[in-house]
């Protein structure tokens, strides 16, 4: 028979989905894939279910209720001082991956170089080839995650057409500094490239910093297009329901591409987001409050029985160092013991990566419940205290 799609023919399960079902197979508790354990809150929950029986189920407008739209620029000018037209600037997804996979088949043609931070989003390098681009990767590395700024401007050149950033970033729990978001800017404005950037975690920062969105940077408002989660925002990521906001000339042609891929999106989850957007400031300092909490647990936790905790900055993701605690020779095997042998899943940082990758880091997710993160290290300190006896 010919051949099918190259660029999904034969690409691996997500790692994701591996670890998630390793640890179904093993009764291991969970840390691998980055979900809530909980339901997110229940009036907004309530206005979903309210919303659904008192109808119309039927089509929403392709570009997301007017409600939602409306929201979402309130929350661009309260958050962040961005005066966006909710009617031409604005569009709902289903999910923040269908919002990438928008951008990126709107934006970038054939033969177009898009500049990727690596450790990558597990979909960005499928969906740049799917549309023809060519990635071009720069890395963050461990422990430090910093940016190296000679690397990142000899990425750009005239062929580039977009950069895609993740801010705050996913694996690392990385949010990047004023001096890092400056010059990825100069570097759009050098050479008129697009910038899309993937900001689900934008309510997730901890210890009194902010999200600062490369679209409010000087000359980057006519050329980013940023992305958003109330998924990750209220703690429902099984709704999968994302937005875009952008400047009009870009927002026509990725409402083009949104058309012909999901076309719409449920409208009683609309509804329901509009209503969470709106929640006051006492809300979303809770949510960080509450996910620095579990991020300072799990943190103590791990340290205390040997692994080299990196700093957390952001996210729902500790990385660790796992040397010296004789779990295999590299993230892969480390994984592989834990959630076969210990019963706790956890993912390997080098599957964020292209190619050669470091292999000495592993991510626990701990937006779980305190009885799960306790279990959890319970079960590591177990595991390890017999594996050490019995090398002794």
């Amino acid at each position: 028979m010919k051949p099918t799609n190259p660029v999904f023919t034969g690409i691996a399960t997500t790692v994701f989905e591996t670890m998630s079902r390793l640890a179904m197979a093993h009764g291991a508790v969970n840390l691998g894939q980055g979900f809530p354990d909980v339901d997110g809150p229940a009036d907004i929950r309530q206005a979903a279910a309210d919303a659904l029986l008192q109808g119309p189920n039927q089509y929403p407008p392709m570009l997301g209720l007017p409600d939602l739209r409306q929201a979402v620029a309130e929350a661009n000018r309260r958050f962040y001082g961005l005066e966006v037209d909710p009617q031409t600037e604005v569009m709902v997804t289903s999910g923040a991956t269908e919002a990438l996979a928008d951008c990126i088949f709107a934006l970038v043609s054939p033969g177009d170089e898009v500049v990727l931070i690596e450790p990558l989003y597990d979909c960005y390098l499928p969906l740049v080839k799917q549309a023809g681009g060519i990635p071009v990767r720069v890395r963050v590395t461990p422990p430090n995650w910093s940016l190296d700024a000679d690397a990142l401007r000899a990425a750009f050149s005239d062929k580039t057409k977009a950069v895609l950033i993740n801010n705050p970033m996913n694996p690392t729990a990385k949010v990047f500094s004023d001096d890092e978001l400056e010059l990825i800017a100069s570097l759009c404005r050098q050479y008129d490239t697009y910038a899309i950037c993937d900001e689900v975690y934008e309510h997730l920062v901890f210890d009194g910093r902010r999200h600062r969105p490369l679209m409010t940077l000087d000359g980057m408002r006519e050329r980013t297009v940023r992305i958003g989660s109330a998924g990750k925002t209220f703690s429902l990521t099984g709704w999968k329901v994302g937005y875009i906001t952008g400047p009009a000339a870009l927002m026509d042609p990725i409402a083009k591409a949104h058309q012909w891929v999901t076309f719409t999106t449920p409208p009683h989850l609309q509804k329901a987001v509009a209503y969470g957007l709106r929640k006051d400031d006492s809300y979303y300092e809770g949510l960080a409050q509450d996910l620095a909490a579990k991020r300072d647990r799990m943190a103590a936790g791990l340290a205390d029985l040997g692994f080299s905790v990196l700093p957390c900055n952001a996210t729902y993701f500790l990385t660790c160092g796992f040397e010296g605690l004789g779990l295999g020779r590299n993230d892969v095997e480390a994984c592989e013991t834990l959630v076969t042998a210990a019963g706790v899943a956890a993912v390997p940082v080098s599957a964020f990566y292209g190619s050669d990758a470091p292999a000495g880091y592993i991510r626990f997710c701990f937006c779980k419940q305190d009885a799960v993160i306790d279990e959890a290290l319970s079960r590591l300190a177990a595991f390890l205290t017999a594996a050490r006896a019995e090398s002794a």
